[in-house]
């Protein structure tokens, strides 16, 4: 195997050491995150660092960026109105997805600019993407900062989803690649993912049971 260590690692370029740290550490989830300014522009961003965090109180985080340079227009509209919508990806949705990343001005919504179909739902402050299959409904929590690079850990509160029915299990388990979900490796490999098994909960002295990805079973 290849061997790279922290010295070879710190004296890369930094596209092609972003390029490999950002890949090595595996598939990530690809969201759009929706947001709505105080002066009613829609901001919507492609976050591929969004995790669960809980299951009860029902909460996710996604990493901020350090601000500054044109990027923070999320969090920034998140911390003024608390509102914020989760979006996942999937392919029809890609190319404009990943552009959303770009570094567009405050002024500019980027569902205009791309051509990403808006959806608004009544008493929801923030905008959801109407090509999602998944779409979620979250609130402002806390936040940490992260000072050894300045990025910002941001807790949101999950308080609404929206799904569609045959994707959702009679258990509550969502088939991710039933809702044609894409994952992503590194900055820019986009995947889609095949359920291939489903194992019951692990027990000390109990043994596996495979469950079935048949929702109709």
């Amino acid at each position: 195997m290849k061997h790279i260590d922290a010295i070879a690692i710190k004296s890369m370029d930094r596209f092609y050491r972003g390029n490999l740290i950002n890949s090595v550490t595996g598939f990530k989830s690809a969201n759009l995150l929706a947001t709505r300014s105080i002066d009613e522009i829609d901001n919507v961003a492609m976050f591929s660092s969004v995790t669960h965090l809980g299951s009860n109180p029902a909460m996710f985080s996604f990493v901020q960026r350090p601000l500054g340079h044109g990027v923070g227009h999320t969090y920034e509209n998140l911390k003024a109105t608390g509102k914020i919508t989760l979006n996942h990806v999937n392919m029809n949705l890609v190319d404009r997805a990943h552009q959303s990343s770009a570094k567009y001005a405050e002024h500019i919504s980027e569902f205009d600019e791309l051509d990403i179909e808006l959806l608004r739902r009544d008493n929801f402050k923030a905008p959801f993407v109407n090509e999602a299959t998944i779409q979620v409904a979250a609130e402002y929590v806390n936040e940490y900062p992260i000072k050894e690079n300045n990025c910002i850990l941001v807790i949101c509160k999950i308080t609404d989803i929206f799904i569609k029915p045959d994707i959702l299990h009679k258990d509550g388990w969502v088939d991710i690649s039933k809702a044609g979900s894409v994952a992503i490796n590194g900055l820019d490999g986009y995947a889609i993912a095949k359920t291939k098994k489903r194992l019951s909960y692990a027990q000390v002295d109990k043994e596996l049971e495979e469950l079935s990805i048949d929702n109709d079973a």
